[in-house]
Protein backbone atom coordinates (compact mmCIF):
# COMPACT_ATOMS: atom_id res chain seq x y z
CA UNK A 1 0.00 0.00 0.00
CA UNK A 2 1.13 3.47 -1.16
CA UNK A 3 2.15 5.94 1.59
CA UNK A 4 -0.39 8.59 1.18
CA UNK A 5 1.43 12.05 -0.03
CA UNK A 6 1.62 14.88 2.91
CA UNK A 7 -1.34 17.39 3.10
CA UNK A 8 1.81 19.85 2.41
CA UNK A 9 4.63 20.90 -0.20
CA UNK A 10 6.44 23.09 2.17
CA UNK A 11 6.12 24.68 5.60
CA UNK A 12 7.63 27.71 6.77
CA UNK A 13 7.12 28.08 10.26
CA UNK A 14 7.99 30.39 13.17
CA UNK A 15 7.94 33.68 10.82
CA UNK A 16 6.26 36.92 11.55
CA UNK A 17 3.56 37.74 8.43
CA UNK A 18 3.86 41.24 6.93
CA UNK A 19 0.62 41.45 5.02
CA UNK A 20 -0.36 44.97 3.16
CA UNK A 21 -3.14 46.22 4.32
CA UNK A 22 -3.37 45.01 7.81
CA UNK A 23 -2.06 46.17 10.95
CA UNK A 24 0.93 44.47 12.80
CA UNK A 25 2.49 41.05 12.40
CA UNK A 26 1.07 37.66 12.72
CA UNK A 27 2.65 35.01 14.40
CA UNK A 28 2.57 31.72 12.30
CA UNK A 29 3.51 29.60 10.00
CA UNK A 30 2.84 29.68 6.44
CA UNK A 31 1.82 26.53 4.56
CA UNK A 32 2.65 25.71 0.71
CA UNK A 33 0.92 23.16 -2.34
CA UNK A 34 1.50 23.53 -5.51
CA UNK A 35 3.36 26.68 -5.40
CA UNK A 36 0.38 28.58 -3.72
CA UNK A 37 -0.20 29.62 -0.49
CA UNK A 38 -2.52 27.46 1.02
CA UNK A 39 -2.97 28.55 5.01
CA UNK A 40 -1.40 30.77 6.88
CA UNK A 41 -2.32 30.02 11.07
CA UNK A 42 -0.09 29.42 13.79
CA UNK A 43 1.10 26.18 15.50
CA UNK A 44 0.76 24.05 12.38
CA UNK A 45 1.77 20.56 12.19
CA UNK A 46 5.07 19.53 10.91
CA UNK A 47 3.93 16.33 10.04
CA UNK A 48 1.69 17.45 7.44
CA UNK A 49 4.33 19.14 5.13
CA UNK A 50 6.74 17.39 2.89
CA UNK A 51 9.62 19.92 3.85
CA UNK A 52 9.90 22.22 7.04
CA UNK A 53 12.21 25.29 6.82
CA UNK A 54 12.51 26.98 10.03
CA UNK A 55 11.91 30.74 9.64
CA UNK A 56 13.19 31.51 13.31
CA UNK A 57 10.95 34.27 14.29
CA UNK A 58 12.33 36.18 10.72
CA UNK A 59 9.99 39.01 9.30
CA UNK A 60 8.36 37.11 6.29
CA UNK A 61 7.38 40.07 3.20
CA UNK A 62 5.51 38.62 0.17
CA UNK A 63 8.30 38.73 -2.49
CA UNK A 64 8.85 42.16 -3.31
CA UNK A 65 7.04 43.14 -7.12
CA UNK A 66 10.44 45.54 -8.29
CA UNK A 67 7.99 47.56 -10.52
CA UNK A 68 10.74 49.26 -12.87
CA UNK A 69 14.30 47.18 -13.83
CA UNK A 70 15.90 47.13 -17.35
CA UNK A 71 17.38 44.05 -18.31
CA UNK A 72 18.99 43.78 -21.22
CA UNK A 73 20.35 47.75 -21.92
CA UNK A 74 23.74 47.80 -21.25
CA UNK A 75 24.62 44.32 -21.75
CA UNK A 76 22.92 41.03 -23.79
CA UNK A 77 19.94 40.55 -22.69
CA UNK A 78 20.66 36.96 -21.86
CA UNK A 79 23.58 37.14 -19.76
CA UNK A 80 21.87 40.49 -17.92
CA UNK A 81 18.67 38.27 -17.21
CA UNK A 82 20.90 35.10 -15.31
CA UNK A 83 23.21 37.91 -13.45
CA UNK A 84 20.44 40.65 -12.53
CA UNK A 85 17.72 38.86 -11.69
CA UNK A 86 19.84 36.56 -9.25
CA UNK A 87 20.82 40.33 -7.65
CA UNK A 88 16.83 40.64 -7.54
CA UNK A 89 16.44 37.41 -5.40
CA UNK A 90 18.97 38.28 -3.10
CA UNK A 91 17.12 41.53 -2.27
CA UNK A 92 13.70 39.60 -1.79
CA UNK A 93 12.16 40.78 -5.21
CA UNK A 94 10.47 38.09 -7.00
CA UNK A 95 8.78 39.45 -9.87
CA UNK A 96 10.63 41.88 -12.08
CA UNK A 97 9.08 44.50 -14.37
CA UNK A 98 11.15 45.03 -16.79
CA UNK A 99 11.10 48.62 -19.48
CA UNK A 100 12.04 46.91 -22.92
CA UNK A 101 12.19 49.10 -26.47
CA UNK A 102 13.24 48.72 -29.49
CA UNK A 103 16.08 51.21 -30.63
CA UNK A 104 19.69 51.73 -29.36
CA UNK A 105 20.84 49.80 -26.47
CA UNK A 106 18.77 46.97 -25.57
CA UNK A 107 17.93 45.19 -28.80
CA UNK A 108 19.96 47.36 -30.84
CA UNK A 109 16.93 47.21 -33.76
CA UNK A 110 13.87 48.51 -34.89
CA UNK A 111 11.05 47.40 -36.36
CA UNK A 112 7.65 45.53 -35.02
CA UNK A 113 7.19 44.11 -31.74
CA UNK A 114 5.39 41.01 -33.66
CA UNK A 115 9.35 40.61 -34.60
CA UNK A 116 11.31 42.08 -31.63
CA UNK A 117 9.08 40.81 -28.80
CA UNK A 118 9.81 36.89 -29.36
CA UNK A 119 13.23 37.25 -29.61
CA UNK A 120 13.18 39.03 -25.98
CA UNK A 121 10.99 35.87 -25.02
CA UNK A 122 13.32 33.73 -25.92
CA UNK A 123 16.68 35.29 -24.67
CA UNK A 124 14.52 35.81 -21.73
CA UNK A 125 13.98 32.11 -21.18
CA UNK A 126 15.32 29.80 -18.67
CA UNK A 127 17.60 32.78 -17.47
CA UNK A 128 15.66 34.53 -14.82
CA UNK A 129 16.21 33.61 -11.12
CA UNK A 130 12.98 35.10 -10.56
CA UNK A 131 9.36 35.55 -12.78
CA UNK A 132 9.46 38.32 -14.92
CA UNK A 133 7.21 40.86 -17.39
CA UNK A 134 8.13 43.62 -19.67
CA UNK A 135 6.28 47.03 -20.46
CA UNK A 136 6.94 48.21 -23.80
CA UNK A 137 7.27 51.48 -25.52
CA UNK A 138 5.73 52.39 -28.52
CA UNK A 139 8.07 54.09 -30.57
CA UNK A 140 6.27 54.84 -33.87
CA UNK A 141 3.19 54.50 -35.32
CA UNK A 142 3.65 50.84 -35.92
CA UNK A 143 3.81 50.05 -32.24
CA UNK A 144 0.67 51.81 -31.63
CA UNK A 145 -1.18 49.22 -34.03
CA UNK A 146 0.43 46.37 -32.37
CA UNK A 147 -1.22 47.58 -28.63
CA UNK A 148 -4.21 45.28 -28.88
CA UNK A 149 -1.99 42.52 -30.29
CA UNK A 150 0.37 42.89 -27.27
CA UNK A 151 -2.26 42.45 -24.86
CA UNK A 152 -3.92 39.36 -26.45
CA UNK A 153 -0.68 37.53 -27.61
CA UNK A 154 1.73 38.24 -24.76
CA UNK A 155 0.20 39.40 -22.19
CA UNK A 156 2.21 43.14 -22.53
CA UNK A 157 -0.72 45.18 -19.98
CA UNK A 158 1.79 48.00 -19.67
CA UNK A 159 3.65 50.81 -21.90
CA UNK A 160 6.08 53.44 -22.01
CA UNK A 161 6.56 56.66 -23.37
CA UNK A 162 10.32 58.34 -22.64
CA UNK A 163 8.82 62.15 -23.10
CA UNK A 164 12.64 63.30 -23.78
CA UNK A 165 13.50 61.26 -26.06
CA UNK A 166 12.56 62.80 -29.30
CA UNK A 167 14.61 65.81 -28.98
CA UNK A 168 17.80 64.93 -25.97
CA UNK A 169 19.58 61.98 -25.74
CA UNK A 170 20.09 59.13 -23.17
CA UNK A 171 23.24 60.25 -21.47
CA UNK A 172 23.05 64.20 -22.18
CA UNK A 173 21.90 66.37 -25.41
CA UNK A 174 22.05 64.92 -28.99
CA UNK A 175 21.00 65.62 -32.13
CA UNK A 176 21.02 62.17 -33.39
CA UNK A 177 17.64 60.88 -32.10
CA UNK A 178 15.62 59.63 -34.73
CA UNK A 179 18.68 57.46 -35.27
CA UNK A 180 19.07 56.54 -31.94
CA UNK A 181 15.54 55.52 -31.49
CA UNK A 182 15.79 53.99 -35.07
CA UNK A 183 12.62 55.01 -36.85
CA UNK A 184 11.48 56.13 -40.12
CA UNK A 185 12.17 59.35 -41.65
CA UNK A 186 8.61 59.26 -41.61
CA UNK A 187 8.01 59.51 -38.28
CA UNK A 188 8.48 62.04 -35.00
CA UNK A 189 8.80 61.05 -31.54
CA UNK A 190 6.71 64.31 -30.32
CA UNK A 191 4.11 65.42 -28.00
CA UNK A 192 1.56 64.72 -30.96
CA UNK A 193 2.91 60.59 -30.37
CA UNK A 194 2.45 60.66 -27.04
CA UNK A 195 -1.16 61.41 -27.57
CA UNK A 196 -1.28 58.75 -30.20
CA UNK A 197 -0.03 56.29 -28.16
CA UNK A 198 -2.56 57.51 -25.12
CA UNK A 199 -5.62 57.04 -27.50
CA UNK A 200 -4.34 53.44 -28.32
CA UNK A 201 -4.22 52.50 -25.28
CA UNK A 202 -7.40 53.92 -24.41
CA UNK A 203 -9.19 52.02 -27.38
CA UNK A 204 -7.06 48.70 -26.05
CA UNK A 205 -9.20 49.32 -22.66
CA UNK A 206 -12.17 50.09 -24.11
CA UNK A 207 -12.24 46.75 -26.25
CA UNK A 208 -10.97 44.83 -22.66
CA UNK A 209 -13.69 46.04 -20.05
CA UNK A 210 -12.60 42.70 -18.30
CA UNK A 211 -8.83 43.88 -18.08
CA UNK A 212 -9.05 47.49 -17.87
CA UNK A 213 -7.72 47.63 -14.27
CA UNK A 214 -4.40 45.86 -15.56
CA UNK A 215 -3.54 48.19 -19.01
CA UNK A 216 -1.81 51.35 -17.99
CA UNK A 217 0.83 53.76 -19.40
CA UNK A 218 3.77 54.72 -17.57
CA UNK A 219 5.67 57.76 -18.46
CA UNK A 220 8.93 59.29 -17.67
CA UNK A 221 8.25 62.98 -17.72
CA UNK A 222 10.92 65.31 -18.48
CA UNK A 223 10.89 68.24 -21.38
CA UNK A 224 13.38 67.69 -24.28
CA UNK A 225 13.33 71.78 -25.29
CA UNK A 226 13.96 72.53 -21.20
CA UNK A 227 16.39 70.48 -20.91
CA UNK A 228 18.48 71.01 -24.12
CA UNK A 229 18.07 74.97 -22.83
CA UNK A 230 19.59 74.19 -19.26
CA UNK A 231 22.67 71.83 -20.10
CA UNK A 232 23.68 74.03 -22.87
CA UNK A 233 24.04 76.69 -19.88
CA UNK A 234 25.68 74.44 -17.73
CA UNK A 235 27.97 72.73 -20.08
CA UNK A 236 28.84 76.73 -20.93
CA UNK A 237 30.15 76.94 -17.64
CA UNK A 238 26.86 78.59 -15.91
CA UNK A 239 27.26 79.07 -11.74
CA UNK A 240 25.04 78.18 -9.23
CA UNK A 241 24.53 81.76 -8.87
CA UNK A 242 23.92 82.72 -12.53
CA UNK A 243 20.98 79.95 -12.19
CA UNK A 244 19.92 81.13 -9.34
CA UNK A 245 19.13 84.44 -10.47
CA UNK A 246 17.79 83.11 -13.88
CA UNK A 247 14.98 81.04 -11.93
CA UNK A 248 14.34 83.82 -9.30
CA UNK A 249 15.77 86.80 -10.07
CA UNK A 250 17.41 86.81 -6.82
CA UNK A 251 20.84 88.24 -6.47
CA UNK A 252 23.29 87.16 -4.76
CA UNK A 253 27.03 88.30 -2.82
CA UNK A 254 29.64 88.46 -6.34
CA UNK A 255 32.22 87.46 -3.35
CA UNK A 256 30.43 83.96 -2.77
CA UNK A 257 33.46 81.37 -2.61
CA UNK A 258 31.16 78.46 -3.49
CA UNK A 259 29.26 79.27 -6.30
CA UNK A 260 31.95 78.48 -9.32
CA UNK A 261 30.87 76.42 -12.30
CA UNK A 262 28.18 73.71 -11.90
CA UNK A 263 30.15 70.22 -11.52
CA UNK A 264 29.02 66.48 -11.01
CA UNK A 265 25.66 65.47 -9.85
CA UNK A 266 25.27 69.09 -8.69
CA UNK A 267 26.02 70.25 -12.96
CA UNK A 268 23.31 66.95 -14.19
CA UNK A 269 20.32 67.85 -11.90
CA UNK A 270 20.73 71.78 -12.60
CA UNK A 271 20.25 70.65 -16.47
CA UNK A 272 17.71 68.48 -16.08
CA UNK A 273 15.91 71.06 -13.71
CA UNK A 274 13.16 69.64 -11.32
CA UNK A 275 10.90 72.07 -12.97
CA UNK A 276 11.48 70.22 -16.62
CA UNK A 277 9.39 67.06 -14.79
CA UNK A 278 6.65 69.27 -13.20
CA UNK A 279 6.28 70.93 -16.75
CA UNK A 280 6.25 67.42 -18.49
CA UNK A 281 3.84 65.80 -15.88
CA UNK A 282 1.10 68.52 -16.45
CA UNK A 283 1.11 68.20 -20.39
CA UNK A 284 0.73 64.73 -20.32
CA UNK A 285 -1.57 64.82 -17.08
CA UNK A 286 -3.71 67.12 -20.21
CA UNK A 287 -3.30 64.77 -22.74
CA UNK A 288 -4.35 62.06 -20.64
CA UNK A 289 -7.60 63.99 -20.28
CA UNK A 290 -7.82 64.64 -23.60
CA UNK A 291 -7.74 60.73 -24.90
CA UNK A 292 -9.12 59.82 -21.92
CA UNK A 293 -6.66 57.47 -21.23
CA UNK A 294 -7.43 56.53 -17.53
CA UNK A 295 -4.54 54.39 -15.87
CA UNK A 296 -1.87 56.72 -16.20
CA UNK A 297 1.71 56.00 -14.06
CA UNK A 298 4.06 58.43 -13.15
CA UNK A 299 7.27 57.39 -13.33
CA UNK A 300 10.57 57.96 -10.86
CA UNK A 301 9.20 61.50 -9.41
CA UNK A 302 12.37 63.16 -8.24
CA UNK A 303 11.50 66.46 -6.73
CA UNK A 304 8.88 68.57 -4.95
CA UNK A 305 8.50 70.17 -8.20
CA UNK A 306 7.58 66.83 -9.64
CA UNK A 307 5.38 65.40 -6.94
CA UNK A 308 3.42 68.75 -6.12
CA UNK A 309 2.83 68.95 -10.34
CA UNK A 310 1.56 65.31 -9.95
CA UNK A 311 -0.63 65.90 -6.95
CA UNK A 312 -2.21 69.04 -8.93
CA UNK A 313 -2.99 66.99 -11.79
CA UNK A 314 -4.27 64.29 -9.63
CA UNK A 315 -6.77 67.20 -9.02
CA UNK A 316 -7.40 68.96 -11.94
CA UNK A 317 -8.18 64.92 -13.63
CA UNK A 318 -9.72 63.04 -10.73
CA UNK A 319 -11.29 60.80 -13.24
CA UNK A 320 -7.48 60.08 -14.59
CA UNK A 321 -6.02 57.13 -12.32
CA UNK A 322 -2.36 58.45 -11.37
CA UNK A 323 -0.15 56.32 -9.84
CA UNK A 324 3.27 58.01 -8.28
CA UNK A 325 6.45 55.92 -8.35
CA UNK A 326 9.64 57.09 -6.62
CA UNK A 327 12.58 55.12 -6.60
CA UNK A 328 15.13 53.93 -3.79
CA UNK A 329 17.82 56.01 -4.93
CA UNK A 330 15.83 59.07 -4.94
CA UNK A 331 15.00 57.99 -1.20
CA UNK A 332 18.47 57.58 -0.33
CA UNK A 333 20.77 59.93 -2.31
CA UNK A 334 21.37 63.51 -2.55
CA UNK A 335 23.67 65.03 -5.26
CA UNK A 336 26.52 65.54 -2.65
CA UNK A 337 26.50 61.92 -2.58
CA UNK A 338 30.41 60.56 -2.07
CA UNK A 339 29.78 58.24 -5.09
CA UNK A 340 30.21 60.99 -7.25
CA UNK A 341 29.02 60.32 -11.26
CA UNK A 342 28.22 56.53 -10.35
CA UNK A 343 24.87 58.20 -9.23
CA UNK A 344 24.19 59.94 -12.72
CA UNK A 345 20.43 58.30 -13.48
CA UNK A 346 17.37 60.02 -15.52
CA UNK A 347 15.60 62.40 -14.27
CA UNK A 348 18.54 63.42 -12.00
CA UNK A 349 19.51 62.56 -8.23
CA UNK A 350 18.78 65.70 -6.52
CA UNK A 351 19.26 68.10 -3.51
CA UNK A 352 18.77 66.84 0.40
CA UNK A 353 15.76 68.79 0.46
CA UNK A 354 14.05 67.38 -2.13
CA UNK A 355 14.88 63.79 -0.97
CA UNK A 356 13.60 64.92 2.28
CA UNK A 357 10.32 66.11 0.59
CA UNK A 358 9.98 62.73 -1.12
CA UNK A 359 10.01 60.98 2.17
CA UNK A 360 7.30 63.94 3.21
CA UNK A 361 5.17 62.95 0.62
CA UNK A 362 5.87 59.06 0.96
CA UNK A 363 4.93 58.54 4.60
CA UNK A 364 1.75 60.39 3.81
CA UNK A 365 0.23 58.28 1.44
CA UNK A 366 1.07 60.42 -2.15
CA UNK A 367 3.62 58.26 -3.46
CA UNK A 368 2.15 54.42 -4.00
CA UNK A 369 5.62 52.42 -4.61
CA UNK A 370 9.08 52.31 -4.61
CA UNK A 371 11.34 50.54 -7.03
CA UNK A 372 14.99 50.18 -8.15
CA UNK A 373 14.86 51.80 -11.28
CA UNK A 374 17.63 48.50 -11.46
CA UNK A 375 19.90 49.02 -15.10
CA UNK A 376 22.89 47.35 -14.37
CA UNK A 377 25.88 49.59 -15.92
CA UNK A 378 29.22 48.35 -15.67
CA UNK A 379 31.74 50.22 -14.45
CA UNK A 380 33.68 50.41 -17.65
CA UNK A 381 30.00 51.18 -19.25
CA UNK A 382 29.47 54.02 -17.15
CA UNK A 383 32.96 55.87 -17.00
CA UNK A 384 34.15 55.52 -20.82
CA UNK A 385 36.83 57.81 -21.66
CA UNK A 386 36.61 60.83 -19.83
CA UNK A 387 33.45 60.19 -17.82
CA UNK A 388 35.45 60.64 -14.41
CA UNK A 389 36.28 64.08 -15.19
CA UNK A 390 32.52 65.34 -17.03
CA UNK A 391 29.30 64.20 -15.75
CA UNK A 392 27.62 64.18 -19.42
CA UNK A 393 30.11 61.38 -20.84
CA UNK A 394 29.51 59.23 -17.83
CA UNK A 395 26.39 56.93 -18.48
CA UNK A 396 22.95 57.22 -16.92
CA UNK A 397 21.31 54.49 -14.48
CA UNK A 398 22.62 52.31 -12.26
CA UNK A 399 21.48 49.09 -10.45
CA UNK A 400 20.63 48.48 -6.73
CA UNK A 401 17.49 45.97 -6.67
CA UNK A 402 18.95 43.75 -4.17
CA UNK A 403 19.19 46.54 -1.76
CA UNK A 404 15.98 48.12 -2.79
CA UNK A 405 14.10 46.63 0.64
CA UNK A 406 16.78 46.66 3.14
CA UNK A 407 17.21 50.42 2.12
CA UNK A 408 13.31 51.11 2.30
CA UNK A 409 13.60 49.53 5.71
CA UNK A 410 17.00 51.12 6.94
CA UNK A 411 15.84 55.07 6.00
CA UNK A 412 12.26 54.38 6.69
CA UNK A 413 11.85 52.76 10.08
CA UNK A 414 13.34 55.27 11.49
CA UNK A 415 10.80 57.58 10.01
CA UNK A 416 7.92 55.72 10.91
CA UNK A 417 7.23 53.80 8.17
CA UNK A 418 5.37 50.60 9.20
CA UNK A 419 6.04 47.27 8.24
CA UNK A 420 3.00 46.66 6.50
CA UNK A 421 3.23 50.05 4.60
CA UNK A 422 6.91 48.98 3.11
CA UNK A 423 4.89 45.67 2.23
CA UNK A 424 2.47 47.67 0.25
CA UNK A 425 5.29 49.70 -1.45
CA UNK A 426 7.69 47.08 -2.41
CA UNK A 427 4.31 44.32 -3.23
CA UNK A 428 1.04 44.81 -3.17
CA UNK A 429 0.88 48.02 -4.85
CA UNK A 430 2.62 47.12 -8.27
CA UNK A 431 1.42 44.07 -8.28
CA UNK A 432 -2.03 45.60 -8.54
CA UNK A 433 -1.06 48.40 -10.41
CA UNK A 434 0.46 45.46 -13.15
CA UNK A 435 -2.38 42.97 -13.79
CA UNK A 436 -0.16 40.61 -10.97
CA UNK A 437 -3.17 39.53 -9.27
CA UNK A 438 -1.87 36.49 -8.13
CA UNK A 439 1.13 38.23 -6.31
CA UNK A 440 1.68 40.94 -3.40
CA UNK A 441 0.46 39.44 -0.35
CA UNK A 442 0.92 36.09 2.31
CA UNK A 443 -2.73 34.62 2.24
CA UNK A 444 -4.21 31.51 0.92
CA UNK A 445 -4.38 31.18 -3.05
CA UNK A 446 -1.19 33.55 -3.64
CA UNK A 447 1.56 32.74 -4.98
CA UNK A 448 4.22 31.24 -2.59
CA UNK A 449 6.87 34.30 -3.13
CA UNK A 450 8.17 35.15 0.49
CA UNK A 451 10.93 36.99 1.87
CA UNK A 452 12.35 36.38 4.99
CA UNK A 453 14.05 39.48 6.62
CA UNK A 454 16.18 39.30 9.21
CA UNK A 455 15.60 43.01 11.11
CA UNK A 456 18.64 42.48 13.36
CA UNK A 457 21.19 42.01 10.88
CA UNK A 458 22.78 44.60 10.10
CA UNK A 459 25.59 44.62 6.90
CA UNK A 460 27.39 47.10 4.75
CA UNK A 461 26.34 47.50 1.43
CA UNK A 462 29.01 47.21 -1.31
CA UNK A 463 29.29 45.69 -4.43
CA UNK A 464 31.05 42.86 -2.93
CA UNK A 465 28.09 41.86 -1.09
CA UNK A 466 26.09 42.04 -4.49
CA UNK A 467 25.20 39.48 -6.73
CA UNK A 468 25.00 41.73 -10.08
CA UNK A 469 27.74 41.71 -12.39
CA UNK A 470 27.90 45.64 -12.11
CA UNK A 471 31.12 45.81 -9.95
CA UNK A 472 30.21 49.19 -7.70
CA UNK A 473 27.44 50.15 -6.04
CA UNK A 474 25.89 53.71 -5.28
CA UNK A 475 24.83 52.44 -1.73
CA UNK A 476 28.66 51.81 -1.29
CA UNK A 477 29.37 52.07 2.62
CA UNK A 478 25.97 52.36 3.62
CA UNK A 479 25.10 50.30 6.71
CA UNK A 480 21.66 48.63 6.20
CA UNK A 481 19.83 47.79 9.45
CA UNK A 482 18.06 44.55 8.00
CA UNK A 483 19.03 42.00 5.48
CA UNK A 484 16.87 39.48 3.37
CA UNK A 485 17.98 35.70 4.75
CA UNK A 486 15.60 33.81 1.97
CA UNK A 487 13.79 34.35 -0.56
CA UNK A 488 11.24 31.84 -1.85
CA UNK A 489 9.91 31.90 -5.52
CA UNK A 490 6.29 29.43 -5.70
CA UNK A 491 7.24 27.69 -2.79
CA UNK A 492 10.76 26.84 -3.78
CA UNK A 493 13.77 28.27 -2.21
CA UNK A 494 15.97 30.42 -4.63
CA UNK A 495 18.42 32.34 -2.25
CA UNK A 496 19.65 31.50 1.25
CA UNK A 497 22.17 32.98 3.00
CA UNK A 498 23.90 34.88 0.78
CA UNK A 499 24.01 32.11 -1.68
CA UNK A 500 21.72 31.16 -4.71
CA UNK A 501 20.04 27.52 -4.53
CA UNK A 502 19.23 25.29 -7.47
CA UNK A 503 19.11 27.25 -10.92
CA UNK A 504 16.98 29.72 -12.48
CA UNK A 505 13.19 29.00 -12.68
CA UNK A 506 11.50 32.25 -13.04
CA UNK A 507 8.49 32.32 -15.49
CA UNK A 508 7.31 34.66 -17.63
CA UNK A 509 4.07 36.46 -16.61
CA UNK A 510 1.14 37.29 -19.24
CA UNK A 511 -1.05 39.33 -17.56
CA UNK A 512 -2.94 39.70 -16.34
CA UNK A 513 -1.53 36.30 -13.76
CA UNK A 514 -4.13 35.09 -11.63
Amino acid sequence: MSEMRPEFDLLIKNVSVVRPQKEGLLQADIAVKDGRIVKVAPGIDAGTAAQVFDGKQRLAFPGLVDAHMHTGIYGPLAQDARSESLAAAQGGVTSSLNYMRTGGYYMERGGPYAEVYPEVLAQSDGNFWVDYAYHLAPLDRTHISEIDSLIDDFGVTSFKIFMFYGGYGLHGASNSQREFLMIGEDEKYDIAHFEFVMRGVHRAMLRRPQLRDSISLSLHCELADILNAYTKMVQGGAKTTDLDTYLTGDTHDPACVDCGPLTGLRAYSAARPPHSEGLAITIAAYLANETNCANINLLHLTSRKAVEAALTMAKAFPHVDFRREVTIAHLCLDYDTKVGHLAKVNPPIRSRDDVEFLWEALLEGKLDWVCSDHACCRLEDKIGKGGKDDIFVAKSGFGGTEFLLPALITEGRPRGLSWNRIAELTSWNPARRFGLKAKGDIAPGFDADIALVDPTRSFMASSKASDSDQGYSVFEGTEMSASVASTFLRGRLIYDQGKPVGQPSGRYLHRPYA
